[in-house]
């Protein structure tokens, strides 16, 4: 392997790691916060016990996304120099400003979070857990903000005295429509993401517990419904089941599958527009790629299945449902859509020569992998919402299945959909200005195989830790309850100490 094919292999292998941990954090803050919301409004034990047993594993995947986060930014000087010299003016800028504002923002008020249990007032260190959540949004924007403007460049200059973009419009670079197109597409599938994980961990205690009584969950069902009026009544309950156990999944697994119901909902919505309004418009390629279309057609057919020649020239058979990506792509069944090779012929006159076609192979099957991974973790978390209903606790064994894929799922989805985004630009690194190959920096291969090997070893050890702390935290259940006559606010977090 040449040094760009390494090169491309280190930062994909290294994004995708980083990218496990990202919408973890960004959903679950959330949920963590509105579990601490729901203690102090109600004042029901099994919130705060809830708040810290999902708080461990936030605390756990913010922790391990910050120490694989930074490589992210070394490897454009390292491997990408070429690329850093031409767009750095404007690149650097949003990364900055993510560093210095929403980075610090929330890495300040989460460490109040963590140790301000005892320290500040309830309402107070619950504002720092939403204050630090809204961190992790903020730094989302910023960071795909970069991304947008290699998907599409706007707001700058080119400098031809120093051979670099200059920028000149800030606001144009803040507001790019792949940015605005894309955004909401990827925090949908961060709560997607947490939802199925506080669902999926929920439903797999309930289950592993299933003995106890379905009668004291609907008793703190009943309970509930006078919110923080009843709390003697809901607190009898849940000593009724167990220590509280299986009414605090219970309440979890309603929280975490309606998260991800929802989410499910948005992302298919904002997916939708982001094909309409962004990647019809200004990447059409990507988009006769994602569907195997490799000749203009008016109206489209939308590809379910397609074997295509093993270079991916051209498709052998293809399984078809008539105007289908017409609708996708425009919104009107009878419009046309463009097709590789004749995109091909329209690039090769405006670029020059060469081949402007991504492995077709790739992002055909990342796209349906994206969408197949999403929609069935949607549809466990309904199954498993149903499932429980008035108190059950189902005993199938392919729900326990289900259980336990269902916080991998969104993880799959959230891969392959980065796979698709970055592999159906190529062979562009700036769409339309710089290709991939001319923006890796002049290392030898065996420098770039050298940290290749390395970051993978360093990232497998980083992903034994990981798990090991995940599944340690989450064998472990819910923390005891208070003692009484203690303070619940006097209870830390026990991973911090």
């Amino acid at each position: 392997m040449n040094v760009l094919d390494l090169s491309r292999w280190q930062f994909g292998i290294t994004t995708v790691y980083h990218f496990l941990f990202v919408p973890i954090t960004i959903g679950l803050g959330f949920l963590v916060a509105g579990f601490e919301t729901a203690w102090l409004r109600t004042g029901h034990d099994r919130w705060l016990r809830l708040t810290k047993f999902y708080g461990k594993l936030f605390l756990i995947n913010f922790a391990l996304g910050v120490v694989t986060g930074i490589v992210q930014e070394f490897q454009f000087g390292m491997n990408w120099s070429a690329y850093s010299r031409l767009v750095g003016n404007i690149f650097g800028a949003p990364l900055a400003i993510e560093a210095l504002l929403a980075f610090f923002l929330e890495s300040t008020f989460l460490g109040l979070w963590i140790f301000g249990w005892d320290r500040l007032p309830p309402k107070v260190h619950n504002a720092c857990i939403w204050i630090a959540a809204t961190g992790t949004l903020l730094s989302a924007y910023f960071i795909l903000t970069a991304n947008a403007w290699m998907q599409h460049p706007v707001g700058y200059t080119y400098n031809p005295k120093t051979h670099q973009d200059d920028l000149s419009s800030f606001a144009a670079v803040l507001f790019n429509p792949a940015q605005l197109a894309g955004f909401p597409h990827v925090i949908a599938g961060c709560f997607l993401t947490a939802g199925s994980l506080v669902a999926g961990v929920a439903l797999w205690h309930l289950m592993r517990g299933r003995a106890a009584a379905p009668a004291a969950a609907d008793a703190a069902d009943v309970a509930d419904g006078a919110d923080g009026a009843n709390g003697a009544a809901t607190d009898a309950a849940d000593a009724a089941d167990g220590g509280g156990q299986v009414t605090a999944f219970r309440s979890a697994l309603k929280a975490g599958a309606i998260t991800a119901i929802a989410a499910a909902v948005v992302v298919v919505a904002t997916g939708d527009i982001q094909g309409k309004l962004f990647t019809t418009r200004y990447q059409p390629m990507k988009m006769a790629a994602a569907e195997a279309l490799y000749h203009t057609s008016q109206p489209a057919p939308f590809s379910l299945f397609t074997i295509g020649s093993l270079n991916g020239s051209h498709a052998i058979f293809s399984l078809d449902i008539p105007r289908i990506l017409s609708f996708l792509a425009t919104g009107n069944f009878s419009a046309q859509v463009q097709g590789i090779d004749n995109l091909q012929q329209q690039y090769a006159q405006i670029y020059g020569p060469g081949s402007y076609i991504p492995i077709i192979p790739v992002t055909y099957w990342s796209f349906r992998a994206m969408i197949g991974a999403g929609m069935l973790a949607a549809l466990i978390a309904l199954v498993a919402l149903w499932a429980t209903r008035r108190g059950r606790v189902p005993t199938s064994r392919v729900l326990l299945a289900g259980a336990i894929a269902l916080p991998f799922l969104p993880l799959i989805g959230n891969t392959f959909g980065w796979i698709m985004t970055e592999m159906g630009r190529q062979p562009w690194i700036v769409y339309g200005q710089m290709k991939t190959a001319a923006g890796v920096s002049a290392n030898s291969a065996g420098e770039v195989l050298t940290s290749l090997i390395v970051f993978t070893l360093l990232y497998g050890a980083l992903a034994v830790i990981e798990a090991g702390l995940m599944l340690k935290y989450i064998k472990a259940g819910l923390p005891s309850e208070p003692e009484p006559g203690a303070a619940a606010e006097d209870q830390p977090l026990e991973l911090v100490y």
